[in-house]
């Protein structure tokens, strides 16, 4: 192939892309757990149809090779993952440092705790995200133990009672 032949490839694939990749990220929105996984499952699927690009004989056809690239690259990692999730209402003790967990369930924790009072915020961030210990709480805000106790208990019990947090038992 001639400089000429591959630029035009590359441009003809470009166009494609950007005429159609908000479309297709819907799409792979609909597969992915969340904006992140769907923008890497879009970008697996539009490499693989890159190197198929001078096979797909239709122009038409070319929305359909991306979604069964996107649906078949999606079952693979589904696949891979075989991990089973336990939905529990406890709050662990311990804070999780799995990269994995940065999903829209991290941002829906993020804002119930933005809404609890800025005392039980404060406790609640030093115990579960700092990995604190009630005693360290306690010196570090000059309260007794006593009170990062019950400030501890009542933001836990508001977090178990919001309405983003809850899940639906009746479903479940």
């Amino acid at each position: 192939m001639t400089g000429t032949a591959h630029r035009s490839r590359y441009e003809e694939f470009s166009d494609y892309v950007s005429s159609r990749g908000p479309a297709l990220l819907r799409m792979a929105r609909s597969l992915a757990n969340n904006s992140s996984d769907a923008e890497d499952l879009l970008q697996a699927a539009l490499i693989k149809t890159f190197f198929a690009w001078d096979r797909i004989a239709s122009p038409n056809a070319r929305d359909g090779y991306v979604r069964r690239a996107m649906v078949n690259t999606q079952i693979s990692e589904w696949r891979r993952q075989r991990m089973t999730v336990y939905p529990t209402a406890d709050i662990p003790d311990q804070r999780i440092d799995d990269p994995t967990w940065k999903t829209d369930l991290t941002d829906t924790v993020h804002r119930a705790i933005a809404r609890l009072p800025e005392r039980q915020r404060t406790m609640v961030v030093l115990r579960y995200y700092e990995d604190m210990t009630e005693a360290q709480i306690a010196d570090r805000l000059g309260v007794t133990l006593g009170t990062v106790k019950s400030t501890l208990s009542r933001a836990v019990n508001k977090l178990r009672q919001d309405a983003d947090l809850t899940i639906d038992r009746a479903t479940t």
